[in-house]
């Protein structure tokens, strides 16, 4: 590189990858979700666009006809000779990769616009100077063709003009729209996708084909350097531009009368920050700086993380956007300097400096100090003196990666200051805890680091950072520099229970919505899904209600209950007696709202898996305990049917319940079809040896266990026994409550097989098969239509909706609790 007569080697390359033109691929994407747009519109608007934008010309067209007739002519000349101007300028400014993008650009518009149902159709422009001139004109404005061709031209050539001029154009390019409806004419749609799609072809063009904003001003940095005293000898690129910014090595010779920032230590002759290994090396004129130059994808890649955490965290989680890439830069070089301050900068600001093609660069001296090292644990009780010292002053660091801790005679020195922060939040202040446990703990282990933070910064705070010790809370870049951070992660929380004798730590929640919040969120939807079908039948339940007795509700609504106390027995003895059982009969209610909105009840057994785990039962417990239950609820469930149907006897016809030969021929095949792939498949047949063998072994255990006991097993089989009692009672009385005549076995009978049958069906609650069921069950006993129907409407009333929406809160309460 050649700079002011002289020749500065540069070693490495400048060039940016493409994967990170941050700027050039936003531009790709807000393009593209454009052309959606405008064809997403024409599609719903259809025939009504020329209508609507003829109403509107019709209000605002006031020209004459003169007087529009001039005006287009004059614009049709601008347009026309607009591509022609730009290119005139490629030829004479000899940028023939650009006139490869310009050409690629025109002809991609073109075509794309030209593509229909039978081909491609060619421009019919015409040269007949003999029509008037305004209608030679209008075969270009009113061709989208034209209109794409405009737009990508301009997009690929934009940057490469002046910014005067490349506004200028733009402007005189978006006129088309107020100029048609001012001399009263219509801006047809495909116009409009012309506009876009130009926009786009150009986008993808100039993705590839570069911007001015790719070329580093180089040249001014050395220029800025020798105005501080620095006269640049050789530049190394140590890192290329991606997601941080492109860093140099500036091998530098100071000028007489300008000081040296700082003592450096000698590398070794390999590393290209390293003193030259001639002779004036020795001499302290020379220094070696370090250049960070950040371009405008920079600026947008960083604007694009900032609006994703501002979505994805709390706003306490991240510090104030900078308004403009000056402000980012100046930022860190001010932070260094209040390090410095401190004397706890591994790094001393040179310059900071605006550059050509919105380019910034910062120059700061090389890090002194080296890397932690595991073999001298005084560095240890260092690192933590020197981050108490940096909070006593409210300064955060944010970025406590191991190459940004140094130390320098058996001081700590902190490096890299892109995200520290002056008057620093708590949030932050334990952020910097957590960081530095973690790394720490990964150099000298668990145990050293765990002591060495409560010594430095006490005991409360370790146990309060240690909650940021998941994957949300703990950075990326963090866990990228440690080995096997969830491991860690686990370990180092384990040690801190440990050291510091704390039962639980919790996990901060630094996102905005938490995973119970979404899952609350999902179940909402699926209340309000499981809702509808209920609500349309509302009127007609509720003027059934008028004639309704209400004795049979109250008493219909009283032994509904014992669906809720006799889960909550039949759980409270399978988890051997362990948990309490009146905040397991509160469960059950929210227990009901998370099976009823959930498909196949999953929500339900979940729930009360999570409430054994917070209420002591270890994970493998917990999960046995309600497998237990659900195994003595079918066997229970089953055994009932059996009884009922003897007790029934003649009186109750159940050939209607029994499927024809066909359906269970078919359920016959797929079961056996399932068994053959269990038994063919490795991959399921791997799963049913090791995943699911294991659990029914706890589970054929536990039942050995309950038949040894028979206390336990009474009050487990009687709750079973009394949620399908409660459901038929309830049932029951419902129907009784609309006049109906029927016996309670006949009740009890329709409500087991109508809850197996209605159990395999896919909706959330079985919403619409329970009650189609029940209402068939009724029936096929000899029950009106009239009575059936808003009877089971009654029932799913009692033993569904009122403990569905009162499970709501109380789901809400057991959090809040900690219960769940």
């Amino acid at each position: 590189m050649r700079v002011d007569g002289r020749e500065i080697p540069v070693h490495g390359s400048l060039l940016q990858p493409l994967r990170r033109r941050t700027s050039d691929q936003l531009r790709v994407a807000l393009s593209g979700l454009s052309v959606v747009a405008v064809v997403v519109v024409s599609y719903v608007t259809r025939g009504r666009w020329e209508s609507l934008e003829t109403s509107i010309s019709n209000l605002i067209g006031v020209a004459s006809p003169e007087l529009s007739n001039l005006v287009y002519s004059l614009y049709g000349v601008a347009i026309l000779a607009l591509p022609f101007a730009i290119l005139v300028g490629i030829v004479f400014g000899r940028r023939w990769k650009l006139f490869a993008g310009y050409a690629v650009a025109a002809l991609g518009a073109g075509v794309a616009l030209s593509i229909t149902g039978n081909g491609i159709a060619a421009p019919q422009w015409h040269l007949d100077l003999s029509a008037h001139l305004d209608t030679f004109l209008s075969q270009f404005l009113d061709d989208s063709r034209w209109i794409a061709m405009l737009a990508a031209v301009l997009t690929v050539c934009g940057p490469w003009l002046p910014p005067r001029w490349r506004r200028l154009w733009w402007v005189l390019l978006l006129a088309f729209v107020p100029i048609h409806l001012f001399v009263s004419a219509v801006v047809p749609a495909r116009a409009m996708l012309g506009l876009t799609a130009g926009w786009f072809v150009g986008a993808l063009v100039v993705l590839f084909v570069g911007t001015p904003a790719l070329e580093v001003p180089v040249d001014l940095a050395v220029r800025v350097l020798g105005r501080r005293g620095r006269d640049v000898r050789e530049l190394t690129v140590l890192s290329p531009a991606g997601p941080g910014p492109l860093v140099l090595a500036a091998r530098c010779r100071l000028d007489p009368g300008a000081s040296r920032v700082g003592p450096f230590p000698a590398r070794s002759a390999d590393d290209p920050r390293a003193e030259p290994s001639e002779p004036e090396s020795d001499s302290p004129a020379e220094e070696v700086l370090v250049l960070d130059l950040f371009g405008q994808h920079q600026r947008t890649e960083g604007v694009v993380r900032q609006a994703g955490r501002w979505l994805t965290l709390r706003s306490s989680e991240t510090p104030a956007p900078f308004a403009s890439l000056r402000r980012a830069v100046e930022h860190r070089a001010l932070m260094a300097t209040a390090f410095a301050g401190l004397g706890l900068a591994a790094t001393v600001p040179v310059a900071v400096s605006a550059l050509d093609r919105g380019w910034m660069m910062y120059a700061h001296t090389d890090s002194r100090g080296g890397t932690l090292d595991r073999h001298d644990p005084t560095q240890l009780a260092a690192a933590w003196e020197g981050l108490r010292r940096l909070h006593a002053h409210q300064m955060s660091h944010g970025d406590l990666r191991p190459e940004n801790i140094r130390t320098r005679d058996g001081a700590v020195l902190f490096d890299g200051f892109a995200r520290s922060e002056v008057g620093a939040s708590d949030t932050l202040l334990l952020s910097d805890v957590a960081q530095l446990l973690l790394v720490t703990a990964d150099v000298y282990g668990v145990e050293e680091a765990v002591a060495a933070a409560v010594h430095a910064v006490g005991a409360d705070r370790v146990i309060e950072a240690s909650g940021r010790l998941t994957r949300t809370a703990t950075s990326s870049r963090i866990r990228k520099a440690v080995d096997d951070p969830a491991a860690l992660m686990a370990a180092t929380r384990a040690e801190v229970r440990t050291q510091t004798d704390t039962e639980v730590i919790r996990d901060e929640q630094v996102t905005r919505f938490s995973r119970n919040q979404f899952i609350q969120l999902v179940l909402l939807i699926g209340l309000v899904y499981v809702a509808y079908p209920f609500v349309s039948q509302v009127p007609t339940f509720v003027t059934e209600m008028a004639s309704v007795n209400w004795l049979w509700v109250l008493l219909g609504l009283a032994v509904s209950g014992l669906t809720y106390l006799g889960a909550a027995a039949a759980l409270w003895a399978c988890a051997t007696e362990s948990v309490n059982f009146r905040h397991l009969t509160i469960m059950q209610f929210a227990n009901t709202f998370a099976a009823t909105t959930t498909p196949a009840g999953v929500g339900g057994l979940a729930l009360s898996t999570r409430f054994l785990q917070h209420n002591g039962l270890g994970g493998v417990r917990a999960t046995a305990a309600v497998a237990l239950q659900q195994t003595v609820q079918v066997v229970t469930h089953v055994g009932l049917l059996i009884v009922f149907s003897v007790a029934a006897g003649k009186s109750a016809d159940l050939s209607h319940f029994i499927p024809s030969a066909t359906v269970i021929y078919l359920v016959v095949g797929l079961l056996l079809g399932g068994i053959g792939a269990f038994m063919v498949v490795p991959t399921l047949r791997r799963w049913l040896r090791d995943d699911l063998r294991p659990q029914i072994a706890d589970v054929s255990v536990e039942l050995f266990d309950l038949a040894r006991d028979p206390g336990r097993f009474l009050i487990i089989v009687g709750g079973c026994a009394g949620t399908t009692l409660g459901a038929a009672l309830a049932l029951w009385a419902s129907v009784e409550a609309f006049g109906g005549d029927v016996a309670f076995v006949t009740v009890t009978i329709v409500t087991m097989i109508g809850g197996t049958l209605a159990s395999a069906a896919p909706t959330p609650g079985g919403v619409g098969a329970v009650e189609a069921a029940l209402i068939g069950g009724l029936a096929a006993f000899g029950v009106p239509t009239g009575v059936a129907v808003p009877a089971v409407l009654l029932y799913r009333v009692l033993t569904c909706w009122l403990p569905v929406f009162i499970g709501w809160p109380t789901l809400r309460w057991l959090q809040r609790n900690d219960l769940v």
